[in-house]
């Protein structure tokens, strides 16, 4: 059903502190599908601002409204980030410690002078019904709600909390990704 005909501005909160333009349209409450009083919904601003006065976190009572709350907040959201980046790095180190099959494969490849070299390639894969595959998956999906909670920080177009998002992101890189194992091929006979 098209209800485009039925926009109206949404209503501005006089003692409201975040800045007139990001104020957008919005449906009317006698049409609104979403069960509640649409006109004191809170809209999301579209475009980066930096502010601290009446910026919702994530959930519906986590409202920041202050400056110590700014700053706690930016605290929780870099670690949070640095969290995520250390958890993908031990989630591989935990794979590797986990392998259970190992199959090596050998096969052909022309060597100098007509002759045949033999590669060998390792071939490593874990059971699905152990607790190692169901550790991993637990922790897949932490990581994955980790990570669209990141976005969804990033979304709030706070430009404090999108520095926090990167500045944690990369100091988790910093810190945790130089442990992270490199496969090199010596029998790599491209160039």
């Amino acid at each position: 059903m098209d209800h485009s005909h039925h926009m109206e501005m949404s209503y501005t909160d006089p003692n409201s502190t975040m800045p007139p333009s990001h104020h957008h349209p919005t449906t009317s409450a006698s049409h609104s599908h979403g069960g509640g009083d649409s006109n004191m919904m809170m809209m999301m601003p579209m475009t980066f601002y930096f502010g601290f006065e009446n910026v919702q976190l994530l959930f519906s009572g986590l409202v920041i409204n202050t400056a110590g709350e700014m700053a706690g907040a930016f605290v929780a959201v870099f670690l949070l980030a640095m969290f995520y980046e250390g958890l993908k790095i031990a989630r591989e180190s935990l794979l590797r410690k986990s392998q259970v099959s190992i199959r090596y494969n050998s096969m052909p490849v022309p060597g100098p002078n007509g002759t045949i070299l033999m590669e060998t390639h390792k071939t490593v894969g874990q059971q699905m019904l152990s607790f190692p595959h169901l550790l991993q998956t637990v922790l897949h999906i932490i990581q994955v709600v980790i990570s669209y909670f990141l976005m969804l920080i990033f979304m709030t177009y706070n430009g404090y909390l999108c520095i926090a998002v990167a500045a944690g992101a990369g100091t988790g890189y910093f810190l945790f990704s130089w442990k992270k194992a490199v496969v090199v091929d010596i029998t790599e006979h491209c160039h």
